[in-house]
């Protein structure tokens, strides 16, 4: 985070037109809406496009040689090509489209590292992770007799990568970060990692939820082997998102759905399969959301992340500053690089009262554990209180969040 970083020119009101839910008002109180790590808003554009896809192209896709069916079936594909580019794939059949990261990831989990495990093996991550790169590794792990590691953090809420880079030991056969924490807003360094792992034969999966929103990705810069997202985060629809993998690993891997769509051709006697990323791809797809997962991908780039990136970050120095005016109050997670996103704890207060009352104010936050535990434990707290901005956010708007965190302290004190 920078303080002297400043917004370029950017018609924030305009754009704030464009999200339609941002117009309404909570128990009489104009929204603040600080929840955008737990799910973004969606401009008007996402939600056109999937009404333009019901009412003139509905059918589904790949199975019918008539008009509508080829309709959808080029939005479907169309919304691939388009994440392919925005994340600068070396090629849209590296791409698998899926319900979300914890789809893409368990993908990963079953069909890349169940096969390749053995008793002794282990699988690193970090006490930063959501639950999602924790929970099918621990799966895999039990069913194979491998382990789960967890690389540390400091204070600050940064990886420790010295540490990350000793236990990438010869028994580890995939190494798991997330690109952004989505508690603490840290920025990790994919490329470095990545640099090490590749030196030690070890493949490293990204969990990239919390970085597309926020910055531009480019997976063949960064070096992972996998990188998986989410499009609801990322102003689509929920039930959207991605996997992206190397070529040789997608080739390597066996499907992990059965059904329609993935094969080529069933006999009882075998089954031959489609090539990647179609064997991946089994049962009918959520075909409107990823027409509005394309839609959000032209908005983003309409507006360039540039742009998105210096307005937020002017924002989180903003914000962090005002919360710093509160009595008591705690920030966890102060990298040096981090995103909009912030999280703490008021001396006194619990996370969930404070949550419940700032909501009647109409400011809409998250509390509790946020998908993760081991990073709570890591603090020795239960909870803690998120805010996290995006770019259709205001300097006015954290003004009447502070002053009305100010207002529900002085209630619960």
């Amino acid at each position: 985070m920078n303080a002297a970083v400043k917004a370029p020119a950017l018609d924030i009101q305009r754009i704030r037109a464009d999200f339609p839910l941002l117009a309404r008002t909570v128990h009489g109180k104009p929204l603040v809406y600080f929840d955008n790590a737990n799910t973004s808003q969606k401009p008007a554009c996402v939600i056109e496009a999937m009404d333009q896809h019901y009412r003139e192209h509905n059918a589904n896709v790949s199975r019918a040689v008539h008009l509508l069916g080829e309709e959808a079936t080029n939005a479907y594909e169309g919304a691939r090509d388009k994440l392919a580019r925005f994340i600068n794939a070396g090629s849209r059949n590296e791409l698998v489209l899926t319900s979300g990261t914890t789809q893409a990831i368990n993908l990963v989990a079953y069909s890349f590292a169940l096969p390749r495990l053995k008793a002794g093996d282990a699988i690193l991550t970090t006490v930063m992770e959501h639950h999602a790169n924790i929970v099918p590794w621990q799966l895999v792990a039990q069913r194979a007799g491998a382990t789960v590691k967890a690389a540390p953090i400091n204070e600050r809420g940064e990886l420790i990568v010295e540490r990350f880079f000793d236990l990438l030991t010869p028994e580890v056969k995939l190494a798991c970060v997330t690109h952004v924490s989505n508690v603490l807003g840290t920025v990790n360094p994919v490329r470095e990692i990545a640099r090490e792992c590749r030196k030690r034969g070890i493949p490293l999966l990204v969990d990239g939820s919390q970085a597309l929103p926020h910055r531009p990705v480019d997976v063949q810069a960064l070096g992972c082997d996998f990188y998986a997202f989410t499009g609801h985060k990322m102003l689509a629809p929920t039930g959207t998102g991605a996997l992206w993998a190397k070529k040789e690993h997608l080739e390597s891997m066996p499907p992990f759905f059965g059904g329609g769509e993935m094969i080529r051709e069933v006999r009882f006697d075998g089954t031959t399969f489609a090539e990647p990323p179609h064997k991946f791809e089994a049962g009918t797809p959520n075909i409107s959301g990823f027409v509005g997962l394309g839609a959000a991908v032209d908005y983003y780039q309409s507006l360039g992340f540039e742009t998105i990136h210096a307005h937020e970050q002017m924002l989180l120095a903003y914000a962090t500053e005002r919360l710093r005016e509160v009595p008591g109050l705690r920030i966890f997670g102060e990298a040096a690089e981090k995103e909009s996103v912030i999280s703490f704890l008021i001396d006194g207060a619990q996370a969930t009262d404070l949550a419940t009352l700032l909501d009647l104010q109409g400011i809409a936050v998250r509390s509790g554990h946020h998908c993760a535990h081991p990073l709570m434990q890591f603090y020795d707290v239960p909870a803690t209180l998120r805010a996290s901005l995006a770019f259709y956010n205001t300097r006015e708007e954290v003004d009447a969040f502070v002053e009305a965190l100010v207002k529900v302290r002085k209630l619960l004190m």
